[in-house]
């Protein structure tokens, strides 16, 4: 196939990798025209893989990527950019979309914003520079069109990256929104030196959170149990290079949020998740106690309280 790659960060550097390595004909289109200078001229990806070899894969800027003639157009851009971006996008190629997160100011889910083509979702335990390093991973496409998502399952599944279908696009791309949000608090817990107990009891909370949510939302109960919820929650609360779980560490231990996006030098998504995510499960009557939690700590409030007030909270069952 024919594939522009929208977004030149570390994701969407990544998957360009797998599509290459799968035979495809490759184009990452960046939003900065230096950056795609410098993949040009470097061959790699200086400011996010400089080790990893980008020979194969062309570079341009998202105005001048070859969208039109593409068979596929996979957007790995920030939330916050999503709904402009496949705006603006020329002609009527389907999309694929990395991106995890809801739209910040409709609370939209991104797969929704896109109405004049086919659109279908990638998501699941996916680090990036593991990937770029050829280890074994696993991913769940999601989408209404069946065929499209068997297609592109066919067309990236290899030895490396095995991909899995799932029609419940509802639950894959809430899965995928609200697991960064859980990862905030887990890395609070990390920088806080609470212990593996304390975490594990967060995380499993956290997966009961993103059930109530998704499933009052329309979705089915085996995805939180699969790789787009239970796997990307696990993977994204305990990787050392998890942006969301670094930053959830460094706020416990007394940056603020922008200093903590800051250091990371990346988008860290669960910082413009949360306030999303809490107005809609208020506004659908869910009751979301970590996700309150992390909001409230975003707004100031000492992470030591907001622990004290989720263990002192009324007994109840599970």
């Amino acid at each position: 196939m024919r594939v522009t790659v929208i977004g030149g960060g570390s994701w969407g550097t990544a998957f360009s990798v797998v599509l290459r390595d799968r035979g495809h004909e490759v184009t990452l289109a960046c939003r900065d025209p230096e950056h795609a200078a410098a993949i040009v001229e470097s061959r790699c990806n200086p400011r996010y893989f400089p080790h990893i070899d980008l020979t194969g894969i062309a570079a341009t800027t998202i105005e001048e990527a070859p969208i039109t003639t593409a068979n596929l157009a996979v957007v790995a851009v920030p939330s916050a950019a999503f709904g402009a971006t496949v705006a603006m996008l020329p002609g009527r190629c389907p999309i694929l979309s990395l991106t995890k997160g809801l739209d910040p100011v409709t609370g939209k889910r991104l797969s929704t914003l896109v109405t004049d083509r086919p659109v279908v979702v990638l998501s699941g335990p996916n680090i990036a520079e593991e990937i770029t390093r050829g280890l074994p991973a696993a991913a769940v496409i999601a989408g209404v069109d069946h065929a499209l998502a068997v297609q592109i399952q066919l067309a990236i599944t290899s030895p490396t990256f095995r991909v899995y279908v799932n029609d419940d696009v509802v639950g894959v791309e809430l899965c995928a929104a609200a697991k960064n949000v859980i990862a905030l608090a887990a890395g609070g817990a990390d920088g806080l030196g609470l212990g593996d107990n304390a975490k594990a009891a967060l995380v499993a909370r956290g997966l009961a959170e993103m059930s109530r949510f998704a499933e009052e939302s329309g979705a089915r109960p085996e995805t939180f149990a699969g790789l787009a919820g239970m796997g990307d929650l696990i993977v994204t609360c305990w990787s050392k290079s998890g942006r969301n779980r670094r930053a959830g560490e460094l706020i416990a231990q007394g940056a603020t949020p922008d200093e903590a996006r800051a250091q990371i030098g990346m988008v860290v998504e669960g910082l413009t998740t949360a306030p999303v995510l809490r107005d809609l499960s208020r506004s659908l009557e869910i009751e979301m106690p970590i996700t309150e939690g992390v909001c409230s700590v975003l707004d100031g409030v000492p992470l030591s309280e907001l622990v004290a007030s989720l263990m002192q909270r009324d007994p109840t069952s599970e």
